[in-house]
């Protein structure tokens, strides 16, 4: 019988786990195989060799003289990925000591974890390597001083600063298997809803019945909502292991999560047997925990000592730290990190009750997501820069309170007696002057939390922007409460002549599933908010404003309408809205509608930007027309160039027609008209946002005075395809007698993403905004890009219904600003004008 061939065992696979957000150092001599490692395991960008910064820096990646500007570049680019929270593997010998720290400390910089992947191999292999390769010219010593570092290294490299560290030999390296773990933070596939609830400090029974207000039934929700702890559930309270048992039930259960607070991390020290001082409420934790199950000791060390810092949750959306956390640090694994999570910012310095004073970090905080957090009691919970703590001392006699997310609605429950005594009073919200605006409410990169459009960013460079405005040209700040949106233009119409046409307005509506439109006259005037008081009294007791005026008319950026005459035509506008006073039951309105002509405001933009273009080819047309004519008596084939002149000629006169309807003489108050469409707000509503359009439009028909215009409009059914023709038909019979064009409004307001308002400009209108020849152009003009503009017309409709709510709940000056002033910076944004 004859022997088998002894088969070969296969190599065994290892799988090695590395951070997704880390830093990953490949160690190994030259000649490792590190690069053909990298390649294989990594992405390509995800990937920093020496070598090819030496290629950036020297045009030669074996030019060992660049080295030190190579390491650099390195650096540089290293760091730039760290920041950006890119997992980044760093492909260089780092074979020493030093090289190693360097990027460890680049590393901790960033607040990433940082591992260390080793590749060891025989100097032989790597000597026989390097042999292959042409362009590794240097001897077999450098491999055998490379090679003794790494020898040298191997024992402590494990100290260096690294989560760990990973030494591959052998069959290993070919057999390896790279996977991506992600950060312990890291929960932002988790999406909610939660409730996450403050400082519960020991107080068991307070904690049941908040949770039972909160809906949940023996630690479940019905609705499956996740409750979210934000620490310090131990110490000063009556009954610290009764908290404990209900969290560790719900996070064993997966109906709660539970982040780390400096009560938990200190009680766990002192359970272990390490020394602290035993002070602010931990010595009624350890006499309740003596009294308790062993068993149950040891298991509740165990949870706490595994609390992390902080989660990130809802795709990054919601960030919950026990004591807050500012932007940089979310999602990142430190000790700074955790030390900020759970003890913040402060000073250096204690007040006068011998506590740390803590650094306002919330103040200017900017970020992107919704930080929730607890540590620091105070009275209330008050939104700061979409931050908000939950701490309002349960234990000390306040209330257990709760946030719902993503509802942003507070819940709370009375403490049932005062359980410990504060060392200082309980801090209210922080006081601030209700009229009073600060530079840095609206200065830098920001974000407005907006109940009709989430969250709006502004940027840095557009806030400059606003900022130059309003302090050089915007009337008294306290007039300024709100300001209109951008509007956009529909969808680009395919109809011959046509720019815009209202049946891609309709289309537009219906699919978003509004069934009635109004279609307002867009009036030939300037835009134009009016906030009008009944008495200089009520302006003084609504606005603060005690100069004896009761209102301002404004533009759309802010800017006064008249100077002298604004206390003439505040007067009059106050006398017609009579019958609006006790309908509404209000001292003071805001009104939103159009002052005519154009011209009392825009008289030098007309004169100067249309009238000059009109005389002009007023003047030179006429002339090339009769020259044209001339040659072709004589016989020249100009016929095509003679047509197109007098088309040029007419196109002429009609662009002075449309500039010429939108003036008309006045003086002093006598030809001006203000046309009123919206009532914004009153007293107590922000009826922009309640109200629907025919109850704005019914409302203001009924003021009679010869300063107010009125506002024609046609409802349109739009199931109705006889509803729609004769609401094209009317405008165009309005645009063709000389009107700019019509305003397409939902009725009701909509749900989700729906434009608050489209406009639909007439043919010869459009000669102003595209100049005389336009019609000539209208296949190219038919590729404008509408998507910012449209974007924009949403984000500052948001923004204006968030300013009136905002005015109307009675929020001092400075929230109203907040909102007002978005709209105004995002005015600056690079938008083609003419949309």
């Amino acid at each position: 019988m004859s022997e088998q061939p002894e088969q070969p065992v296969p190599p065994v696979a290892r799988e090695i786990g590395v951070p997704a957000m880390a830093l990953i150092v490949l160690v190994g001599v030259s000649g490792s195989g590190k690069s053909t490692f990298a390649r294989r395991h990594f992405g390509p960008t995800q990937v920093i060799s020496s070598d090819f910064c030496r290629g950036l820096v020297a045009d030669d990646e074996n030019d060992q003289s660049a080295t030190p500007d190579a390491f650099e570049m390195l650096h540089h680019i290293v760091g730039t990925r760290l920041r950006r929270g890119l997992l980044t593997v760093v492909d260089a010998t780092s074979v020493q000591y030093q090289a190693r720290q360097q990027l460890v400390a680049l590393a901790k910089a960033h607040n990433v974890l940082v591992d260390a992947i080793v590749l060891d191999v025989p100097a032989e292999l790597a000597v026989e390597r390097n042999a292959t390769r042409p362009d590794r010219d240097f001897g077999p010593h450098v491999i055998t001083r490379q090679h003794k570092d790494l020898r040298r290294s191997l024992g402590k490299i494990s100290r260096d600063g690294f989560r760990r560290v990973h030494v591959l030999r052998g069959a290993e390296i070919d057999n390896v298997t790279i996977t991506l773990e992600p950060a312990w933070t890291d929960l932002r596939h988790r999406t909610g809803p939660f409730d996450i609830i403050g400082d519960v400090h020991g107080c068991s029974s307070e904690l049941e019945t908040l949770l039972s207000t909160l809906g949940y039934q023996d630690g479940r929700h019905p609705q499956g909502r996740t409750a979210v702890f934000v620490g310090d559930l131990v110490d000063r309270g009556p009954d610290t292991p009764g908290v404990l048992r209900r969290v560790m039930g719900m996070v064993e259960a997966g109906t709660a999560l539970c982040v780390c607070g400096n009560h938990e991390q200190k009680l766990v020290r002192a359970l272990n047997g390490r020394k602290v001082r035993v002070a602010h409420g931990l010595a009624e934790s350890l006499a309740q925990l003596g009294e308790a199950d062993p068993e149950f000791v040891t298991a509740a060390t165990a949870f706490m000592d595994g609390l992390i810092s902080h989660y990130q949750l809802d795709e990054g959306r919601l960030v919950v730290a026990h004591a807050g956390l500012k932007e940089p640090y979310h999602g990142r694994a430190s000790g700074r990190v955790r030390a900020f999570a759970l003890y913040g910012d402060t000073t250096g310095e204690t007040d006068e009750y011998g506590l740390p004073i803590r650094y306002p970090w919330a103040e200017e905080y900017r970020g992107r997501a919704m930080v929730v957090y607890g540590h620091t009691p105070t009275v209330e919970p008050e939104w700061v820069n979409n931050t908000i703590c939950l701490d309002t001392g349960v234990v000390f006699g306040g209330r257990l309170t709760a946030l719902r997310y993503p509802e942003r609605e507070l819940v709370s429950v009375p403490a049932e007696q005062v359980w410990y005594e504060p060392a200082r009073p309980l801090a209210g919200p922080p006081q601030r002057d209700p009229a009073a605006l600060d530079i840095g409410d609206v200065r830098g990169n920001r974000f407005v939390e907006t109940r009709f459009g989430g969250t709006i960013r502004i940027r840095e460079e557009n806030a400059a922007a606003a900022l130059e405005i309003m302090s050089r040209f915007a009337v008294d700040p306290r007039w300024l409460v709100y300001l209109p949106p951008t509007m956009a233009p529909p969808e680009t119409s395919r109809l011959d002549g046509y720019l815009e046409h209202p049946a891609e307005a309709f289309e537009e509506f219906a699919a978003a599933g509004v069934t009635r439109v109004v279609c307002e006259e867009k009036h030939m005037g300037s835009r134009a908010v009016a906030v009008l008081a009944r008495t200089p009294e009520a302006a003084e007791k609504r606005f603060g404003v005690a100069d004896g005026g009761a209102g301002m008319v404004y533009t759309r950026t802010g800017r006064p309408f008249f100077g002298a005459l604004m206390g003439e035509l505040v007067d009059g506008l106050r006398a017609a809205a009579e019958p609006l006073w006790a309908e509404l039951g209000t001292d003071w309105l805001v009104l939103d509608g159009e002052l005519l002509p154009w011209s009392a405001k825009a008289e030098s933009l007309i004169r100067g930007q249309y009238a000059s273009v009109g005389a002009a080819a007023g003047a030179a047309l006429p002339e090339v027309v009769a020259a044209l004519e001339a040659a072709a008596g004589r016989g020249l084939d100009v016929g095509s160039t003679l047509d197109r002149a007098r088309r040029r000629q007419d196109n002429a006169a009609r662009f002075r027609d449309a500039y010429a309807r939108y003036c008309w003489p006045v003086s002093g108050l006598d030809g001006v008209r203000f046309a009123p469409f919206q009532i914004l707000a009153a007293e107590g509503r922000a009826t922009a946002v309640h109200q629907p359009h025919d109850w704005h439009l019914d409302l203001l028909a009924r003021l009679d005075s010869p300063l107010i215009g009125p506002t024609r409009r046609v409802y349109v059914s739009l199931d109705s395809a006889e509803s729609r023709d004769a609401a094209v038909a009317w405008w165009e019979a309005m645009t063709a007698a000389g009107g700019e064009g019509m305003v397409v409004k939902p009725v009701e307001r909509p749900e989700g993403r729906v434009q608050p308002g489209v406009k639909v400009r007439g043919q010869e209108y459009l000669r102003i905004i595209y100049g005389p020849d336009y019609t000539e152009s209208l296949d190219v003009l038919r590729r404008r890009f509408l998507g910012r503009k449209r974007s924009m017309a949403l984000r500052e409709h948001a923004l204006g219904l968030e300013a009136l709510s905002r005015l109307a709940d009675g929020e001092p000056l400075w929230r109203v600003h907040e909102a007002v002033f978005g709209v105004l910076a995002m005015e600056s944004e690079p938008v083609d004008p003419r949309l």
